[in-house]
């Protein structure tokens, strides 16, 4: 199942980053540092494409320490991109911020000339906590549900430096599947959208691989995390935390609740579910997968129109 969601006022938030954009000198995109590349959104990067960009690794006391710095470089290492990250217990958000902004643009910052800065990112991804910290007041709604903020607002963040926030934003059509399933995962995609217990799956079928110490741990399993298919690692855990139903069956519907919460929380550990390198090949295979349906589709197309023809031909000549 491919995971895919685009409700009404995403696609008039796309509009306004659009409009805006022309007045701004940075543009700011939150990622999720557990998923700093199925969280980057690509129809923010072809709208402010030639800004110069900040990337906020957020919610980076989540994910894995030594991911998140691997993260961070590769963003340093694009053409007027800085990379900074950030956590729920930053002391001065807003220093480190408009500090790593006038990196960017150095002849702005003043009262005459004031640095414009519109920051977006995917829903859930703890913009507005982060916009409402900054300036010691809420000033910008905060929720843990996609789409809580629903329209721009222009915040005077200091003196000469003037932040516009834009409702969380995905993009009409996701090409990278797991990009997909991450962003489920993450609490990014409306529940409407996916089905929980394969997202849980999904979720599985990597931690089993590359965090299996932190899912032992955590869920107290004996057996050979590294060795259980998804299914069976859902079903150990839903019979770990209770999670029953007549019989001796696993709810396996709750079970993938239970997981996903816990992901969520941190309460499974400190994790990244993607590496640059990964997700180079999944968008390299992804693209690929792309360009044969499209070609098939066309084929398809034509197949039918030589048919037509034939077929048309055929009763002209009598």
């Amino acid at each position: 199942m491919a995971i895919q969601w685009f409700p009404g006022h995403m696609n008039k938030a796309k509009k306004a980053v659009a409009e805006r954009v022309k007045d701004i000198d940075v543009v700011i995109e939150m990622l999720d540092a557990r998923l700093p590349a199925s969280s980057a959104n690509p129809m923010i990067a072809q709208l402010t494409r030639g800004k110069p960009a900040l990337k906020i690794l957020n919610k980076q006391d989540l994910a894995d320490p030594q991911r998140t710095r691997q993260w961070i470089d590769y963003y340093k290492g694009k053409s007027h991109t800085q990379a900074i990250g950030l956590d729920a217990g930053e002391r001065s958000p807003a220093k480190k911020l408009i500090d790593a902004c006038l990196d960017l643009v150095p002849n702005r910052g003043s009262v005459d000339r004031p640095l414009r800065v519109l920051i977006c990112g995917i829903p859930n991804v703890g913009k507005s906590t982060l916009i409402n910290s900054m300036t010691g007041r809420r000033v910008a709604k905060a929720g843990n549900e996609p789409g809580v903020t629903k329209g721009e607002q222009r915040i005077i963040l200091a003196d000469g430096f003037w932040l516009f926030d834009t409702p969380g934003m995905l993009w009409p059509k996701i090409i990278v599947e797991q990009g997909g399933y991450n962003l489920a995962a993450s609490g990014a995609v409306g529940r409407n959208a996916m089905d929980e217990e394969e997202v849980a799956l999904e979720l599985l079928a990597y931690l089993g691989q590359h965090y299996a110490k932190e899912l032992a741990t955590r869920y107290g399993l004996k057996e050979d995390v590294e060795t259980l298919r998804d299914e069976e690692l859902l079903e150990a855990i839903g019979r770990r935390r209770g999670a029953m139903l007549g019989g001796g069956r696993v709810n396996m519907q709750k079970a993938a609740e239970i997981v996903l919460t816990d992901f969520r929380a941190g309460a499974i550990g400190r994790i990244t579910l993607e590496t640059p390198d990964e997700w180079r090949v999944w968008e390299e295979e992804s693209k690929a997968r792309e360009a044969q349906r499209i070609k098939e589709r066309e084929d398809l197309k034509n197949e039918r129109e030589h048919k037509r023809r034939l077929a048309e031909a055929g009763r002209n000549s009598h």
